[in-house]
């Protein structure tokens, strides 16, 4: 096997299936970086456009209970993004998607947190029957992307409870700073692809346990009740160690060993599924996000990745494996099954990238993320 051709200034390579390199050997996703960091710059004038964000969401949410939905899960990002709007005087309804993988950490972080800020909290749990029905299908499509349908019903459940109490802001714990924009090739997800592959392989028929996100829905939320995504962090630094000891001294917030894994299966993929089966190190995002926001050298990055293979608890994923409802047969046939992508399933992909200048327009007035256009429709 050939050798992987490395950015000459992140750590990102030709295991991305649709990276590219300009004439000094700099890739698409420090592209992506540098347009983010343009709309969402820091020091004095981060600072402004924060507090003006601040002042927008406390005028909307005025007369209201909530003036912000924040989903928290326990983690690094989602801690600090609820306690950076309770600082900044904002009223969130915090809420908590439960899928039945949670790490005693993740939720003793999540009750250390209330207890100490005080905020209204929502839990969603789903029928495990029916969630584990979607895990295992996206298991079965043999595609990078078996542990989007957290991801999806997260976004499902902060849209339908922003909805459902009139907010009009989702502040969402992402920072391109801090954590990248993940390869379409390693991750893609949206409403017709979930569809898609729960159709072809799931044995349930209708999943009714959390909301679920369509299509109309999505248009339905954004274009005529106008809720927002707001992602805070991107106009704030954050510096990863000294975040974490902001969080343990300020609300007895503990780390959990890894990059998301606050979750159990989110763990497994992200140590052992992915990187066994697809050849991919999703550390390699996150690690080039901080080498970009100088936060670490490339050379550490490199080091980091080369001497240091992502470790897994066999002991883990035997737990995973079994309460997925799998032998260890049945898994391995899963794990050897050819490898697939989004693009072997029906997905919004042609029509995202059909409607590429209005997706660009509705970014410019910031009703969808940036990194929807720069990602999937540019």
């Amino acid at each position: 096997m050939d050798k992987p051709i490395i950015c000459t200034r992140c750590i990102l390579d030709t295991t991305v299936s649709d990276i590219w390199f300009d004439s000094k050997g700099v890739c698409k996703y420090c592209y992506i970086h540098d347009n983010i960091g343009e709309t969402h710059p820091l020091g004095i004038e981060g600072q402004e456009k924060l507090e003006l964000i601040i002042k927008k969401i406390k005028r909307k949410g005025k007369n209201k209970k909530y003036d912000c939905v924040v989903g928290v899960s326990g983690g690094r990002d989602s801690t600090y993004t609820l306690l950076t709007a309770i600082k900044y005087g904002l009223r969130p309804l915090a809420v908590h998607f439960d899928n039945g993988w949670n790490t005693d950490i993740s939720v003793e972080n999540i009750n250390n947190a209330r207890k100490k800020l005080k905020f209204d909290l929502i839990t969603i749990t789903a029928n495990r029957e029916e969630f584990m029905d979607l895990q295992l299908a996206f298991l079965e499509s043999s595609t990078p992307d078996a542990d989007i349908p957290e991801d999806y019903a997260i976004y499902s459940v902060l849209y339908y409870t922003a909805n459902k109490h009139r907010i009009k802001y989702i502040l969402n714990g992402h920072s391109f700073r801090t954590e990248g924009t993940s390869p379409i090739s390693w991750s893609y997800m949206d409403p017709l692809y979930i569809r898609s592959v729960h159709k072809k392989f799931g044995k349930i028929k209708s999943i009714s346990s959390f909301p679920h996100m369509t299509v109309f829905k999505l248009l339905y939320y954004t274009f005529i009740k106008r809720i927002k995504d707001v992602r805070l962090l991107e106009l704030l630094e954050y510096p990863k160690n000294e975040i974490d000891k902001v969080l343990e001294t300020e609300l007895g917030w503990k780390y959990y060993g890894g990059h998301h894994h606050e979750n159990h299966l989110t763990r497994f993929f992200q140590s052992y599924y992915l990187p066994q089966k697809f050849n991919i190190d999703k550390r390699k995002t996150e690690l080039s996000a901080m080498i970009r926001s100088h936060q670490i050298s490339r050379e550490s990055a490199l080091d980091e990745i080369g001497t240091h293979p992502y470790s897994y608890d066999e002991n883990d994923v035997d737990y995973v494996i079994t309460k997925l409802g799998l032998t260890k047969d049945d898994f391995n046939k899963i794990k050897e099954a050819p490898i697939k992508s989004h693009d072997d399933y029906k997905t919004l992909l042609p029509l995202i990238r059909l409607l590429k200048w209005p997706i660009w327009v509705a970014t410019q007035i910031r009703l969808l993320p940036q990194i929807l256009y720069l990602k999937y429709a540019k």
